[in-house]
């Protein structure tokens, strides 16, 4: 009997290829021991080029996303982390060098701040990863979060395709860690004056809980281990703080995407909302709080019988009601921007910062640099939203605005609030006369929105990275995150006058012909998946613009990835806000319940009606652009 002619081995899966363009960034690279970089001395290697903000929560999600490909692959794979500014304070050396320590990042960073290498790469949205293979070309781009697994899948490939050439370095990267830095907080985030006069603070970067002594300076103990984990004596980059009814502290336990109670009395640490998992798009959105995903709560605060949490990951506010043990949405729709109304169809983007005061609960909402209020629709409207309880049922709660216009909208400046601008405010702490102060992150500053006169002022400058504030007496104590300390400020009698400063966000407009404009969300399923379409389609995109005039066709929700716009006549320029969503699932028909995987993306593209402008828009969501 004649044996089987041997079959020929699979051929290496083809792909598009592109020379990757050098890294370039005049900040400089860190975490190199001081060495300069170059495309060529990561020959060898499996590059995944991370193009970030520290602003932006998304782009934290991925750096977490990142660590365990970094860990299993740290011989084949090197992560470069391209700080890609969007706020002014964003491109200060200093405060990506605070950024790279905050955050743990572990891999080499290249600073450009003039975006120098965003735009080699035709880089449209924060976050974005791409990957070069061993010999120095572009092989994929992936746009927002969920991509890990795809990138892992592709690296595999690249491995035993470049181990079978020769092509691939196994060895240490050029990763050099920083030295570390002893003080007794380490970028705190949030901070409650407890009943005893102590202060607790989450400091965010140890990943503990501090109790200070009165004097702000002194500690009295630490709860957590210190090591990232979700554990009952353990915490992942902790932020809010609140007091609840029964003595216990709520902590939003930010990174472990869960809502946590300390027992002071105790020392006791239990979870009472979240799972440990990232809440992601077709997820319950309601139910038991302990069987419910969560994403990234960033601060908590009691009002209304409810636990409300700033749920900065998904653009919204939830409510955990301790009585039936249950989570729910409360307010925004999950789409990122500022839209005032019903709070079911209200949007925020990346709210930060919690403040109860009677019959109104503030909130600071960083991306868009605004202050907003959320109160019973029908309790009024003021200086927000002059339509009373038109944008609403009266039965709900409604959102509105006090100060900022937007996502690409911010500065320092003061006086009336329809002026007035703000920096990435984390912080919002209510006064005893009915104003409140602002934590105004970006602009190192204290400031006041006062509702009986619609004016924003300064009360203090120079507080680097100002997060939270607490009142004590007639002082007010500043959580300054940058300088890893409290400070106590009296409250003063008179604003400090500052200079106006008015930004825009920093990106080129893409130019487009006027009339028909043909929209393309690019997504191609990772190799061994393919689109989910069991249950119905797999992809949603939706499409909206600023302002809402310069779309005369095209604006709305659809499954295809794909859509024919039409711009309006008379509009020059403006904003595409493009959210894409593809499901993609194992390819594998033997399986019943096959693994499944979200990928999502959201895209804030300017542009400019131009007569010399293109007709097509290719977002990447995950591929390349043929």
């Amino acid at each position: 009997m004649n044996d089987p002619a041997p079959v020929p081995a699979p051929a290496p899966r083809r792909r598009a290829r592109l020379r990757a363009p050098e890294l370039i960034g005049k900040g400089g690279w860190l975490n190199t021991g001081g060495k300069e970089l170059t495309l060529a001395d990561l020959r060898g290697k499996c590059v995944v080029v991370d193009f970030w903000t520290f602003c932006c929560v998304n782009c934290l999600h991925v750096l977490d996303e990142l660590r365990e490909l970094e860990q299993k692959h740290s011989d084949t794979v090197v992560i470069i982390g391209v700080h890609s500014p969007k706020f002014v304070h964003e491109a200060e050396h200093a405060a990506v060098v605070d950024a790279v320590e905050r955050y743990e990042v572990h891999h080499p960073v290249l600073d450009d701040p003039e975006l120098a290498t965003w735009k080699q790469y035709a880089v449209r949205a924060w976050p974005t990863l791409v990957v070069i293979d061993p010999e120095g070309y572009v092989v994929a781009q992936h746009a927002g979060e969920g991509h890990a697994h795809a990138i892992e899948k592709l690296v595999e490939e690249l491995e035993a395709e470049h181990a079978a050439k020769g092509t691939l370095r196994r060895g240490d990267g050029p990763y050099v860690a920083p030295e570390p830095v002893a003080t007794d907080l380490r970028f705190p985030g949030k901070v409650l004056a407890l009943p005893s006069g102590n202060f607790l603070v989450s400091d965010s970067t140890r990943h503990q809980l501090v109790e200070l002594a009165a004097d702000g300076e002194s500690v009295v103990r630490r709860i957590g281990t210190g090591e990232r984990g979700f554990g009952p004596e353990s915490f992942n980059e902790p932020q809010g703080l609140a007091p609840l009814p029964d003595g216990r502290i709520a902590v939003a336990d930010t990174v472990n995407h869960a809502v946590r109670a300390y027992d002071p009395a105790t020392g006791a640490v239990e979870t009472l909302a979240g799972t440990g998992r990232q809440w992601w798009q077709g997820s319950p959105a309601h139910g038991p709080a302990l069987d419910v995903a969560l994403s990234s709560p960033w601060d908590v605060a009691w009002w209304q019988d409810r636990l409300w949490i700033a749920m900065a990951g998904v653009h919204q506010l939830w409510t955990y009601d301790p009585a039936t043990g249950t989570v729910a949405v409360a307010a925004g729709t999950s789409n990122e921007g500022l839209v005032d109304g019903p709070a079911a169809e209200a949007w925020f983007a990346q709210p930060s910062g919690l403040a109860a005061s009677g019959d109104r609960l503030w909130v600071a909402d960083s991306e868009t640099s605004a202050l907003r209020y959320v109160e019973r629709d029908g309790d009024g409207g003021g200086d927000g939203d002059e339509d009373g309880d038109e944008d609403g049922d009266e039965d709900g709660f409604a959102v509105r605005t006090a100060v900022g216009t937007g996502l690409f909208d911010f500065g320092h400046r003061d006086g009336p609030a329809a002026q007035a601008l703000l920096q990435h405010p984390l912080g919002v702490t209510a006064l005893p006369d009915g104003s409140v102060a602002v934590s105004d992150t970006y602009n190192h500053a204290l400031r006041r929105y006062d509702p009986a006169t619609g004016e924003v002022t300064t009360l203090a400058t120079d507080l680097r990275e100002p997060s939270d504030a607490v009142l004590v007496g007639d002082d007010i104590v500043v959580i300054e995150s940058a300088r890893h300390r409290l400070t106590r400020l009296r409250l003063p009698d008179e604003a400090v006058r500052v200079e106006s400063v008015a930004h825009r966000t920093r990106r080129a407009a893409t130019d487009v012909a006027p009339g028909a404009l043909r929209l393309d969300v690019v997504f191609e399923a990772p190799k061994g998946q393919k689109l989910d379409t069991r249950y119905g389609p797999s992809t949603r995109l939706l499409v909206s613009a600023t302002p809402p005039e310069l779309l005369a066709e095209g604006a709305g929700a659809g499954t295809d990835l794909g859509r024919d716009l039409v711009l309006a006549d008379g509009v020059t320029e403006g904003v595409l806000h493009v959210s894409a969503m593809a499901a993609s699932c194992d390819d594998a028909p033997e399986t019943e319940y096959p693994v499944c995987h979200v990928h999502q993306q959201d895209w804030g593209v300017p542009v400019r009606v131009s007569a010399s402008g293109v007709g097509r828009l290719g977002l990447v969501l995950a591929g390349l652009d043929a």
